[in-house]
């Protein structure tokens, strides 16, 4: 299995560690729940140094990632960041990704960690096939380790390790400077749906500012966080995680990312069929619901309304803000409405459940 920097650490702490994609991640130190709700309420510190980044230079760099992403870089400035997708020609999710924006002929991808070669592959196949000036592909990613800060009290953990003036980065937007010392890209960005930062450095700096951040918050309550409470936080949020809400069989908009979708360029690869799927009707949507008899969703689970068949459950938990089974589904249109009643399959079981608005928990 691949290791990031901090392997050796995390067994130190105690962390489990488990099998994530191919590579070998903390999913928890001192229990989901506890994690979960440190992130809520002070800070969490997450090792996210598996994630895959990917830089695009040269003069037709913007060209080449309009027709790449679903999403309209041109809106893009200096230092900001944008959420994206990049699909199939059929529609279907290649990935989902986050670009950042250094210069008008450079950007980088941070891409999921179980789709780096593949994304990577694809990107390469839609440079060859197209005509784009001067575009260089590069996959960085052994080049970057990245730390995920996030918590109300994020900032001012941070700001006790840089001169940056913290405060002056807007969301999804980042600034180049010193962490610790070590230079590093800081990004105002997360997936927890709390305040905080995405740290991007050298592998070889990983040890020394995962140590200093622990050090410099825990009297704050920072404290490390695995894989496990990213997973529940993200999931309260309604953030799609690849390979359950996003996969080549299911769309962007059938995942309810049509407002990343930008139908007014003029081209961008999936574009037509995601503009067909859209004047037809979308066969399923996302939606989120809440259990009212006790049972905890997960993925793959049947969700019924009478004895019909309507659609399956993409991800679910044990809320811990809400102390109560929520979950995301893929759902015919017809039984989509908030308020409609559902039984979720939960083995030999029916178990009452309602589709309710999300996010889950409101920030």
């Amino acid at each position: 299995m691949k290791k990031t920097p901090l392997n050796a650490v995390h067994k130190e702490m105690g962390a489990r560690m488990v099998d994530f994609g191919g590579w070998e991640m903390p999913v928890q130190y001192r229990g989901v729940i506890d994690e979960h709700l440190a992130v809520r309420h002070a800070a969490g510190l997450f090792d996210v140094s598996h994630m895959g980044e990917i830089a695009v230079k040269g003069k037709g760099a913007l060209d080449f990632i309009q027709q790449l992403t679903i999403n309209d870089a041109s809106r893009l400035i200096n230092g900001q960041v944008q959420y994206s997708a990049l699909c199939y020609p059929h529609g279907g999710t290649v990935d989902d990704v986050t670009l950042y924006r250094f210069d008008h002929d450079h950007y980088l991808f941070c891409v999921n960690a179980s789709n780096i070669d593949k994304d990577f592959a694809w990107m390469q196949e839609v440079l060859e096939e197209g005509d784009f000036d001067d575009v260089q592909l590069h996959n960085v990613s052994d080049d970057f380790a990245q730390l995920a800060l996030q918590g109300p009290g994020a900032q001012t953990i941070l700001s006790r390790l840089t001169d940056t003036r913290l405060d002056q980065i807007a969301t999804y937007h980042f600034y180049e400077g010193l962490v610790g010392g070590e230079p590093a890209i800081i990004s105002r960005t997360g997936y927890t749906g709390e305040d905080g930062f995405e740290l991007y450095f050298a592998p070889t700096a990983a040890v020394a500012i995962w140590q200093a951040l622990l050090k410099a918050g825990a009297s704050d309550g920072l404290e490390p966080i695995g894989l496990g409470a990213r997973d529940t936080l993200r999931l309260e949020m309604k953030y799609a995680l690849y390979g359950h809400e996003l996969s080549p069989e299911i769309s962007p908009l059938e995942a309810g990312l049509g407002w990343i979708t930008a139908f007014d360029k003029p081209t961008f690869v999936g574009r037509e069929a995601l503009l067909r799927l859209k004047e037809q009707g979308l066969p399923r949507r996302l939606v989120g619901f809440s259990m009212i008899e006790a049972g905890i969703p997960r993925a793959g689970y049947p969700l019924f309304v009478g004895d019909e068949e309507v659609g399956l459950v993409t991800s679910g938990t044990l809320s811990p803000s809400l102390r109560v089974g929520i979950g995301l589904a893929l759902v015919k249109p017809a039984h989509a409405a908030i308020g409609t009643a559902l039984q979720v399959g939960i083995r030999q079981r029916r178990v009452a459940a309602r589709i309710v608005k999300t996010p889950f928990v409101k920030k």
